[in-house]
């Protein structure tokens, strides 16, 4: 994956914006819990000020992954569609004090750099988006966990057969 360094309190103060598409092949730690590398992600990220003059980070991450469905274990495409807010620290000290002040779980603080990879925030920000337990809605072929199901053995016909 292609590095894309910047300066996180000069991006937010000068209120700049990027934007792009990334293939999932290129962002490793997201291609591991992926059945594959196909798909891309489509990305955003504008910089600005907070109400409490706080340098914030508002983020979106949408594209298509293939997961591995835990019911049948085929794999799936998943739409990932993801928004948040980032409020930057100058360190930890200050951004545990500006979570205090703020109190609201839908806002991430985080310790700003000079140097932030940008690419991974939006990394972080699609694996933060995917799903506990992947499944599809309704599995298209459950032959093989109805062949489970029934040869599920309940424990009590085990020791039926050990009293005889």
């Amino acid at each position: 994956m292609n590095a894309f360094v910047i300066d996180a309190f000069e991006f937010c103060r000068t209120k700049a914006s990027r934007a792009g598409v990334t293939p999932v092949a290129e962002m490793t730690r997201l291609a591991k819990e992926c059945a594959d590398q196909s798909g891309s992600l489509t990305w955003k990220v504008e910089g600005s000020t907070g109400k409490h003059g706080h340098p914030q980070m508002q983020m979106s991450v949408n594209g298509t992954v293939q997961l591995v469905c835990q019911r049948c274990m085929q794999p799936y495409a998943h739409e990932l569609a993801s928004a948040t807010l980032l409020v930057l620290g100058k360190d930890d000290e200050q951004a545990d004090e500006i979570e205090e002040m703020l109190d609201d779980e839908t806002i991430d603080v985080i310790v700003g750099t000079r140097d932030m990879d940008l690419m991974y925030l939006v990394e972080d920000e699609a694996l933060l988006a995917l799903p506990h337990t992947p499944k599809h809605d309704v599995c298209p072929d459950t032959a093989l966990l109805d062949s489970l199901q029934s040869e599920k053995k309940s424990p009590f016909a085990g020791l039926k057969d050990l009293k005889k």
